[in-house]
């Protein structure tokens, strides 16, 4: 079943953010955009090209007004150690949480029940706690931080431009489109 349109679950968890310890709840989540970035593991191999990634583009993120939340079934005491060992994680300034109980993965529908690992699900979430992206990737296929960012952008366009939507591959200010009967079979 798709999430998209649905609600972020409940949940309270412990992440690592800014050199701390801190909580974080689905409650504080609201009130602004946010991309929830689950990975597999801590101490692997495509997690930390993704994590590095996202973490080159959570500025411009920032700037949006996005928060971004990467998360996996390590603890926050893990992704402590991880920061402090990796050079690619040492980059992250956004928050890492802990799911060691599966809570959130299970509540995002990205858990893998045997190995009790998360898919590469990624799901950008708008300001009122509704999923409106959602992406799951196997656990080979690295994403792109950069496509993020255009499908933020693209989301955030379409939520301030009542009836107007995004076509293919559209970048902030091209054009867009405004579905009609005019349009029906001429695109």
């Amino acid at each position: 079943m798709s999430m998209i349109n649905k609600s972020i679950p409940e949940f309270k968890a412990e992440a690592f953010h800014a050199d701390a310890f801190k909580t974080i709840t689905s409650e504080d989540v609201k009130g602004k955009w946010a991309i929830f970035l689950f990975y597999p593991a801590d101490f692997t191999f495509v997690c930390p090209t993704e994590l590095e990634d996202m973490a080159k583009y959570y500025p411009e993120l920032q700037e949006l007004g996005v928060e971004v939340y990467s998360v996996s079934t390590d603890t926050h005491f893990c992704h402590k150690a991880w920061h402090d060992t990796s050079e690619a994680i040492g980059k992250i300034n956004y928050p890492m949480i802990g799911d060691p109980t599966g809570t959130i993965t299970r509540g995002f529908d990205v858990m893998i029940e045997e190995e009790a690992l998360a898919l590469r699900g990624t799901f950008l979430v708008n300001p009122e706690g509704i999923i409106k992206v959602a992406e799951i990737h196997d656990l080979g296929i690295g994403r792109s931080a950069k496509d993020m960012v255009r499908k933020v952008k693209a989301a955030q366009y379409v939520a301030t431009h009542d009836g107007e939507v995004c076509p293919a591959a559209w970048e902030a200010g091209e054009e867009t489109l405004t579905p009609s009967l005019d349009l029906v079979g001429k695109i």
